[in-house]
């Protein structure tokens, strides 16, 4: 068998990665700041005729020096007519962020302002407005970048709480895609080692215990991989957010603790029961967290068909949830409603995850300001609790720190720890890995093991950028707006 070469994840993310190559002479630009009036907009371009858009519209002067920079006086090249005073940078390939030569204009942010510069750079010869994502795909393409980072990237630009922040600059950080390295470097001198031993098996100058230390490094290999994806849904979560579920009696305060938590009326309060008939869904920053906040109906019997379709509806969504917020009348535990919930829902719930495995629920007694001085009245034995009042505000401090130490165990805590796998994609292709390096601890014959190593690693690659589809590719950077 002749012998193969090993590269590392990350040179063979550049490789054959089926994103389509640097465009020959052409040049695009957009605005790469947000839509509508502010004080400073940003026009970037990129491409070989930056250096020329950046003088056509500076009235022929010089580049500023790289990465500086300088104040001009923008001018439509056909025209001659002034267009805005803005600051200019020269940024010089390859030390850009897309690898090419890239210009920046940072002009005032008003409509006309922009409208203007952006219609003078569609006057430069070869220069053509850029597509969605275009400016990160040439990063990619130039290898600035692998794959897993230009999503880090897309996640940073959409992340919405503290939490989603934090794992997107881990992941644009090339967090993940080191540790694919690491792995892929780890098959890499497994391969070598197996492929050695078919060609020079009986040649002296081997190690008689090579194939013993490829099996150790697999099974190695093995166990960081397993560990990793039994987190795998905690990264998901917390890119997508997190199912919390509010449930509880009638007239327990669900829907005024909703309306507390997304800090807007999503809910009609009322002291009538079951005004609540159907899900209502609202997406929420917990603690730092993304949640989708759902307040469901009130759980009773007996009563009229579209309220027990709302409490059938209820029912189902609570088997959806990460985490439950179980709200219970402080004044009324001894009711046949509030007990029959504590049996039914909450000791449920505690019983099928008591080391705190996938749901998990806090137990909340509302109306905290009605209680009397002596506290809680008889009562059934209560598991752990929070004392909350919707109207006041008072325990309010106590429930965000109880959702943020949850919401961290339900979808991972991005500041410490391994870094989270918050695709699908990632999923899917560490099983696959998981799953070539299970045939190769069947295999009887060495160059079906070979095989399984390199299956494994073909894996690997693909997660960081190699061997991609183009159809997988569009998907990814089609995320982006236009000019980034």
């Amino acid at each position: 068998m002749p012998r193969r070469g090993g590269a590392s994840c990350r040179s063979c993310s550049r490789q054959g990665s089926g994103a389509p190559a640097p465009s020959s002479g052409a040049t695009i630009f957009a605005l790469s700041s947000g839509q509508g009036r502010c004080g400073v907009a940003v026009i970037r371009t990129s491409g070989p005729a930056s250096g020329p858009a950046l003088r056509s519209l500076t009235a022929g002067r010089d580049l500023p020096p790289a990465r500086s920079a300088r104040l001009r006086l923008l001018s439509d090249p056909r025209s001659g007519e002034p267009l805005d005073r803005a600051l200019v940078l020269w940024f010089p390939g390859p030390q850009s962020f897309t690898g090419e030569d890239c210009a920046e204009f940072h002009v005032h942010g008003g409509p006309a302002v922009v409208s203007g510069v952006l219609q003078a750079l569609s006057g430069v010869p070869g220069l053509r407005p850029a597509e969605a994502g275009e400016f990160t795909r040439r990063a990619f393409t130039h290898g600035k970048l692998s794959l897993t980072e230009v999503e880090g990237l897309a996640d940073l630009i959409h992340a919405e709480t503290e939490a989603q922040r934090r794992q997107a600059l881990r992941q644009l950080d090339g967090e993940l895609g080191r540790l694919c390295h690491d792995w892929a470097e780890t098959l890499t001198t497994a391969l070598a080692h197996v492929e050695a031993y078919i060609d020079f098996g009986e040649d002296d100058s081997l190690e008689e215990d090579v194939l013993e230390r490829v099996d150790s490094s697999v099974r190695g290999l093995q166990a960081a991989l397993g560990a990793h994806l039994r987190d795998a849904r905690r990264g998901q979560r917390l890119r997508s957010g997190a199912h919390v579920v509010v449930a509880g009696p009638p007239n327990a305060g669900k829907s005024s603790l909703v309306n507390l938590l997304s800090r807007k009326p999503v809910s009609i309060v009322s002291p009538e029961p079951g005004t609540t008939r159907d899900v209502l869904e609202t997406p929420v920053d917990l603690a730092g967290f993304p949640a989708l906040l759902s307040d469901t109906a009130g759980l009773r019997e007996g009563v009229g068909p579209v309220e027990q379709e709302g409490v059938r509806r209820a029912r189902a969504r609570l088997e959806q949830a990460d985490l439950i917020l179980a709200v219970l009348d402080a004044c009324d535990l001894a009711s046949p409603s509030s007990c029959n919930f504590l049996d039914t829902v909450v000791a449920h719930v505690g019983a099928r995850s008591p080391n705190g495995s996938s749901q998990r629920l806090l137990l909340v007694l509302n109306k905290l300001d009605l209680l009397p001085s002596e506290g809680l009245g008889p009562s059934p034995d209560l598991p752990p609790y929070l004392l909350l009042s919707c109207v006041t505000g008072e325990g309010l401090d106590s429930l965000l720190e109880a959702l943020r130490k949850e919401l961290a165990t339900v979808c991972g805590d991005p500041s410490t720890g391994p870094p989270l796998l918050t695709r699908a994609r990632h999923q899917y292709h560490l099983q696959s890995c998981l799953d070539a390096l299970g045939h190769y601890k069947e295999a009887r014959d060495l160059a079906l093991e070979a095989e399984a190593l390199r299956v494994a690693r073909g894996h690997l690659a693909r997660l960081t950028g190699g061997g991609g589809t183009e159809e997988i590719l569009d998907v990814i950077f089609r995320d982006f707006c236009v000019g980034k």
